[in-house]
């Protein structure tokens, strides 16, 4: 059987999509396993959460400096080299013994997905035809996104049926075929314009981008607060079944893959700023009445859907902003926009153990609706300026 020039190129696609979605289910696995794991390491729920902060920080911090470090390293080589160090951060958190060593595993593990996925964008970008670039990227970032709809649920299912150990044993795993995909699948890729970590940090002078980075920070804290604390948010709902807070997971993972997937057409269509303020209104909303929906497991599951629906409208146009206001260099903006994630990741999770001290967990989200009416102001502050 002969292959195809488009066959070849979507398996190379493929097997960096698998590498993303190692990261996206690596990054918040833990949210679904934090009761037992807080057992486990024997801490509170709001400490074990800091599992996630801890990697998201890394992450945030760590994202330019490997892609400065190993410019002029191949795409090939940068790949296995981080996906190594990935398969070893979850490997070490699978066996660590307590909660230090649990900690700076994680690290290690935010260390080598901090390198993962820009290069795995950047490699899709380079393997493509110029026609197809945009699908190729789309893909690529598709696994990240869709890690929330399958790789959490499948990791939290894991955690209840045989513990959290074997939840991150999985995601290592998930590393090993991804790698291997890598060394098999993967040709030599050309290097991208080599850049210094000043000239990724440049466009933070310019006013538009840093309020337009401001506003991500803000409305993706207001997001993954309630990420990061679902298990806890449904816990009237869920009575700790396992079972039940994985559906609950699933239901928004899948609403927050078809709404990421559809917003390109409608940031298209009624303009980026329309998208963010219907998705960041819906999500306020639904936040808002969280204490009482959560009560039951059917008005958990309209919740949960309504919050992946809007959680997820925002970042195509998020990025459609950015790169409007950035032109010449929409990879560093872009880079930067990932970083700004990362950050509003771990200050979610420190600010939701804050919080957790002082009210019941399906109360969380009121503060959730706050950052995310802070986020909205401010894109509509960096728009005003963009005029």
């Amino acid at each position: 059987m002969v292959t195809t020039t488009s066959e070849r190129l979507s398996a190379r696609i493929g097997v960096l999509t698998i590498a993303t979605f190692a990261v996206g289910t690596d990054a918040f696995v833990v949210n679904g396993v934090l009761p037992e794991l807080s057992r486990s390491l024997d801490v509170s729920v709001g400490q074990a959460g800091q599992l996630v902060s801890v990697f998201a920080i890394a992450y945030a911090v760590l994202s330019p400096v490997p892609a400065a470090a190993t410019g002029n390293w191949p795409r090939r080589r940068v790949l296995l080299a981080a996906l190594a160090v990935f398969v070893v951060g979850n490997a070490l958190t699978a066996l660590a013994p307590d909660y230090g060593l649990a900690l700076a595993s994680r690290v290690i593990a935010a260390a080598g997905a901090a390198a993962i996925t820009p290069t795995a964008s950047t490699a899709a970008a380079a393997l493509a035809p110029p026609e197809r670039r945009g699908r190729a990227m789309s893909l690529v970032t598709l696994g990240l996104v869709s890690s929330t709809a399958l790789g959490v649920p499948i990791g939290t299912l894991l955690g209840s049926v045989a513990s959290w150990r074997e939840t991150m044993w999985l995601v290592a795993a998930l590393g090993v075929v991804a790698a291997a995909g890598v060394a098999l699948w993967l040709p030599p890729v050309p290097n991208p314009p080599a850049t210094t970590l000043r000239e990724r940090l440049a466009p933070l002078r310019d006013r538009t981008i840093a309020l337009i980075l401001t506003a991500t920070v803000a409305m993706f804290i207001g997001i993954y607060l309630v990420t990061i604390y679902l298990s806890v948010i449904v816990e009237h709902a869920t009575a700790g079944d396992g079972v039940r807070l994985t559906v609950l997971l699933f239901a928004s993972g899948v609403a927050g893959t078809i709404s990421n997937v559809v917003t390109g057409g409608w940031t298209d269509r009624f303009g980026p700023m329309r998208v963010i303020t219907s998705a960041m209104v819906l999500g306020a909303l639904d936040f808002a009445l969280m204490p009482w929906t959560t009560a039951t497991f059917a008005g958990a599951l309209i919740a949960v859907i309504a919050y992946g629906l809007a959680s997820w409208s925002v970042m195509v146009p998020q990025q459609h902003q950015l790169i409007a206001a950035a032109p010449a260099t929409p990879s560093l903006v872009v880079s930067l926009n990932a970083s700004a994630i990362y950050l509003a990741v771990s200050l979610a999770g420190v600010l939701g153990a804050a919080a957790l001290e002082l009210v019941p967990g399906p109360f969380l989200p009121w503060l959730a609706a706050v950052f995310l009416l802070v986020g909205l102001a401010a894109a509509w502050a960096a728009e005003k300026f963009k005029r």
